[in-house]
């Protein structure tokens, strides 16, 4: 099995969504990940880097740390294994209850549909408080 790892390390403010994005999608491409599994991990990384920028750092400016490691066989990759680290205050997203789809969005509590779809458009995703860190693993492979 081969595999590469890249990181990208910045401040955890919402003016750096476009980064974030662009990096995945450039690693992504490269290795010749489907336009559909690419599109489900930037809708999932962007629900989580958006809810650190709001949340995580409430009285400072925080960083976040993306560890992409991509894994494969021959030539060709075709698993995503991306760690999500910052030092905000602990928080474990996947303690969170699933919404209730079946009511109506009137009807339905606030919060906790961004993370169910990540739990839904991922294989895998796990969360670890390590370190005085969160850190938050999806795993997606096509």
């Amino acid at each position: 099995m081969k595999q590469i790892t890249q990181q990208l390390k910045l401040p955890a403010e919402l003016d750096n969504l476009d980064r974030v994005i662009g990096f995945l999608e450039t690693k992504l491409e490269q290795c010749d990940c489907p336009m559909k599994v690419v599109t489900q991990i930037c809708v999932s990384v962007e629900e989580i880097f958006v809810n650190i920028a709001n949340y995580a750092y409430p009285d400072h400016m925080g960083e976040c740390l993306l560890e992409l490691t991509l894994a494969g066989e021959d030539d060709a990759y075709n698993k995503m294994v991306l760690c999500i680290h910052d030092s905000g205050k602990q928080f474990d997203p996947l303690k969170k209850e699933d919404p209730d789809i079946t009511l109506s969005a009137e009807e339905r509590q606030i919060g906790g549909l961004g993370i169910w779809m990540v739990k839904q458009s991922m294989d895998q995703v796990e969360y670890r408080y390590e370190n005085e860190k969160n850190i938050l693993t999806l795993t997606k492979t096509w």
